[in-house]
C-alpha cells in the first residue's frame, strides 16, 4: 500500500513576500525611482521576475551616502512590462506601507531630493 501525504490547504496561499536588496547609489537614480504619487511614498525596482498588483515586496533599502539599509514590507502598486515606451525599464513600483517608519523614510528621501522632485526629469513611473 503506498501512502500520500495529505493535501494541506496552505499549497494554495499566497506565497512568500520576494526580498529585495535595492542599493540606491546616487541622487540621479534615486529620484528615477522614487514614487512621489503614492500617498505614503514609493520606489521602483527594475526586474525581469513576474509580479502582480499587490504583491508583497520586502525591500531592504540603502540611500545615497548611507549606510543604514531600511527595511520596508511594501505591494506591487505599479507594473512596467517589458518593452514599454519611453526607455523605461522593467520592474515594479513598490509602494510603501502607513506606518511610522515609512513616513520617516519617505521624508528623508524627499529631504535628499530636495528641488529634484519638482523638476521635469524623466523618471521609471510617471
Amino acid at each position: 500500500m503506498s501512502t500520500t501525504p495529505p493535501v494541506s490547504s496552505s499549497a494554495s496561499a499566497a506565497p512568500r513576500p520576494s526580498i529585495v536588496q535595492l542599493a540606491i547609489k546616487d541622487k540621479e537614480t534615486l529620484h528615477a525611482a522614487y514614487i512621489p504619487l503614492f500617498k505614503e511614498g514609493g520606489i521602483f525596482i527594475a526586474s525581469a521576475r513576474e509580479y502582480k498588483l499587490g504583491d508583497d515586496v520586502y525591500i531592504l533599502l540603502t540611500l545615497p551616502d548611507d549606510t543604514e539599509r531600511y527595511p520596508v514590507a511594501g505591494k506591487v502598486a505599479w507594473i512596467t512590462p517589458a518593452q514599454a515606451a519611453a526607455n523605461r525599464s522593467q520592474g515594479v513600483g513598490v509602494r510603501f506601507p502607513p506606518d511610522e517608519k515609512c513616513r520617516m523614510l519617505k521624508s528623508k528621501i524627499e529631504e535628499i531630493l530636495g528641488a529634484r522632485l519638482a523638476s521635469g526629469r524623466p523618471t521609471q513611473t510617471i
